[in-house]
């Protein structure tokens, strides 16, 4: 089965769990199902062609699978690579949040694909946030439309996580331009047939810069020189990997015959800022990119379980029945639908923050969109690493084989986890950096929003809620607490406390908030319902937040106790490894 992109429910998510507010709703249904047309019909009939071809590497040059030129020129010229950016520099000035619902669609479809217009967006932002008028001028048009893609340059052989330990160096040349060597590493997209040009956004040390992360700086370096002549760069080789085949993931050289040219994005010694704005935008959309596997690999998983028969089931009359009808693999059905519309809900509740950031709500939309960014990226890939693996499940020995296409799913996913900050790092920058802002207000709040939640569910008193409202009011309590915990630890200078919860704490954090999504999703399918709407889906959405709720959201009273009693391992670590 090829994806499908599931676009009522996105459009149901986007309305009643992310509030898409004052922008048209028809235009949203406009956009997105012809969104959803490219994805299906475009991008995602590739997927198994480029995991098979993968991004042969000669001469220094990358070729990318068969289609590959054209479906990413049908994507450029369609005007989607741009569809958040400033109409100014050539973009669509629509809201974050429908380019977070088109994300996920190219995502689910492709992720190797859908790789290089997510970098892409990210160095938009940069550049359009930090870069000077004449950088601008001559690129940001160029990335927008996508006939220039972008890329991160972070890592290098001796410094993954830990940016301090970077090595490539920066000599300002005398004319406003400065000659960059070094060696990065793991550089997605960072040489391909796709474009003639490629901007390179590169993390560099000038000389005598401090130490640390406080002496590193970002500069633009592109593949091609403003008069056409190629820079001091090139593509050292390509990684073989577990999954994302066709994504080509590069080691780049730059500075073999004496320094690349590149330009200054911000000031000198800040661009760690500069680069955070660029990551944060990925984050998000490494989220999404969870959301679109997790989709995928629950549409392949329910179609080969209605399909198979194995066994009868209870009180069936036929002597074998589909897998689906089996209690066991329907329970496994609903855990990848429902976490996979949970973390749906978390991504574009992330989104819209980031939207209410640039109207009325300003610095406080800023930092709910803070405070929930590694949620959506780390609750998210979590969640696309198991739903992908419980794809494989439902087919059996027929999922551990390639033909079905779950392998690759799960083989794509585990990626997720890793780049872009492991979630590790999510959850240590929840902990010891988003949760104390404001003094805890921020998170406090949008505990309260998920209190509401609860309380409506209460107050509207439909009997298909079953124990919604009272799991959703237990995991709340548990999430409030284990702040409260987590502040307390922060605050009295005992960090490997806090720290030590941190994974659990960020779990905790998304399964609850997913539940309080799924929660809003039931509300307003409910009310829908009593108006007299008699689409099907509203009892689908109500059945599905019920399960949620009473089946993986009780798990958050032992989630809580882990933040709060399973610290001492800290203590005794050394000990247990050594034997």
């Amino acid at each position: 089965m090829s994806y499908r992109a599931p676009v009522p429910e996105m459009l149901f998510s986007l309305r009643h769990v992310a509030g898409l507010g004052a922008f048209d709703q028809e235009d949203a249904e406009a956009i997105l199902t012809e969104a959803g047309r490219i994805a299906a019909g475009v991008i995602a009939p590739l997927n198994r062609v480029g995991d098979r071809h993968g991004t042969p590497f000669a001469d220094g040059r990358v070729t990318t699978p068969p289609g590959w030129r054209e479906a990413y020129r049908t994507f450029t010229k369609g005007g989607w690579n741009g569809l958040s950016a400033e109409a100014d520099h050539g973009g669509q000035g629509l809201p974050k949040l429908i380019e977070a619902a088109c994300t996920e669609m190219w995502n689910g479809a492709n992720l190797a694909f859908g790789l290089c217009p997510l970098l892409t967006q990210g160095g938009i932002e940069a550049l359009a946030a930090h870069g000077s008028d004449a950088l601008k001028a001559r690129y940001l048009e160029k990335l927008v439309s996508g006939e220039w893609p972008a890329t991160m340059n972070l890592t290098e052989p001796q410094a993954g996580s830990d940016l301090a330990l970077l090595r490539t160096r920066a000599v300002p040349a005398g004319d406003g331009t400065y000659r960059i060597t070094g060696t990065k590493i793991y550089i997605t997209y960072g040489e391909h047939d796709l474009s003639d040009n490629i901007v390179h956004l590169v993390l560099a040390r000038l000389p005598e810069a401090p130490v640390g992360t406080r002496g590193i700086s970002l500069f633009l370096v592109p593949k091609a020189l403003p008069d056409g002549s190629r820079n001091d760069l090139r593509c050292a080789g390509v990684e073989h990997k577990l999954g994302i085949h066709a994504s080509p993931t590069c080691s780049m050289a730059f500075g073999d015959d004496g320094g690349a040219t590149g330009w200054l994005i911000g000031q000198e010694n800040k661009g760690l800022a500069c680069m955070f704005t660029m990551m944060n935008a990925a984050r998000l959309n490494v989220g999404l990119q969870g959301v679109g596997v997790a989709e995928a690999a629950t549409q392949r998983a329910l179609a080969y379980a209605r399909e198979r028969r194995q066994g009868r089931a209870i009180g069936a009359a036929e002597a074998t029945s589909p897998i689906a009808a089996h209690p066991d693999v329907q329970r496994m059905l609903l855990t990848m639908k429902a976490y996979t519309a949970a973390a749906r809900g978390i991504c574009y509740l992330t989104a819209a923050a980031l939207d209410a950031s640039k109207g009325a709500e300003g610095q406080a939309g800023l930092d709910r969109a803070s405070l929930l960014t590694p949620v959506a990226k780390a609750f998210s890939t979590d969640l696309a690493n198991e739903v992908t693996s419980l794809g494989v499940q439902v087919h059996g020995g027929m999922g551990f084989v390639e033909e079905t296409g779950a392998a690759q799913l799960m083989r794509d996913a585990r990626i997720l986890g890793i780049y872009e900050g492991t979630n590790g790092i999510q959850a240590i920058d929840l902990t010891a950096r988003k949760l104390p802002l404001n003094g805890g207000a921020t998170a406090r709040s949008q505990i309260a929003w998920m209190r509401r939640a609860a309380e409506q569910m209460l107050k509207a008193g439909d009997p298909a809620f079953g124990h919604m409202a009272a799991r959703l009011r237990d995991g709340i309590g548990s999430l409030d607490r284990a702040t409260s915990h987590q502040l307390a630890a922060l605050g009295s200078n005992r960090p490997e406390a806090a720290l030590a919860g941190a994974s659990p704490y960020l779990r905790l954090f998304g399964l609850v908030l997913g539940g309080a999504c799924l929660a809003r999703s039931a509300l307003a399918a409910s009310a829908a319902l009593k108006a007299g709407e008699t689409d099907p889906a509203h009892a689908g959405r109500i059945a599905l937040a019920r399960f949620y709720a009473e089946n993986l959201l009780v798990a958050a009273g032992g989630l809580e106790q882990s933040v709060a009693e399973g610290g001492a391992f800290t203590d005794e670590a050394a000990l247990a490894l050594a034997v």
